[in-house]
């Protein structure tokens, strides 16, 4: 194994910008020893050149990290929605609750959408996060939280009743989805009002 790496750093030095560029350099001091400007010092020239050669050349860089881009993300937040819709329809929900759900389950299926709106939020990484950590962890957090309170509430009557943590949580989801949504509608109308004064800077200069 030691032989395999000593092997391995050999090949990759071989490789190197350093090597390749001094190698180039030894070659023009090969090129003068031939032509005898090198003289009885052609090994020093020779050394000498492939040397500086290889102090001139780029340093070697690893390649950058290659994630998904955030396109490929959406399209797992996809399916994980799907998963989660399946795993909702089995569960049951008081009526205040449900209803909240429902509301939140809708928003998020119009954010996750094909067309401009997921084409929009393609571009916006964080967005994506929030949509991701809401499907994968905090709905069925949530859900889940509830059914188990709720059979150990029933072994302690008198106890707050878990639809009330629920819905809580379900609202503050909600909210946090509509503001994703409200900046989405913001950046339009941003870009809206950019190319409106696009089109009077161009008037103007007509």
């Amino acid at each position: 194994m030691a032989t395999s790496r000593a092997s391995g750093r050999v090949m990759a030095y071989v490789e190197s910008r350093k090597n390749l560029t001094g190698s180039a350099c030894g070659i023009a001091g090969l090129a003068l020893t031939f032509t005898g400007l090198a003289g009885a010092y052609w090994p020093v020239v020779i050394a000498g050149l492939y040397g500086a050669g290889a102090l001139i050349a780029p340093p070697e860089r690893p390649p950058a990290p290659d994630f998904p881009d955030p396109s490929s993300q959406l399209e797992t937040v996809r399916a994980g929605f799907a998963t989660l819709r399946e795993y909702l329809a089995e569960v049951e929900l008081p009526p205040a609750a449900s209803g909240r759900l429902v509301e939140l389950t809708g928003l998020l299926e119009g954010l996750l959408a094909p067309g401009w709106v997921s084409e929009a939020l393609a571009t916006d990484p964080e967005a994506i996060h929030t949509l991701s950590r809401a499907v994968h962890q905090d709905i069925p957090e949530s859900v889940d939280t509830y059914l188990r309170t709720r059979w150990w509430t029933r072994l302690t009557p008198g106890t707050e009743p878990p639809e009330r943590p629920l819905e809580q949580q379900l609202s503050l989801l909600h909210r946090e989805a509509e503001s994703l949504a409200a900046g989405l509608r913001e950046a339009e109308a941003r870009r809206q009002q950019t190319h409106t004064r696009y089109l009077e800077d161009r008037g103007r200069a007509n």
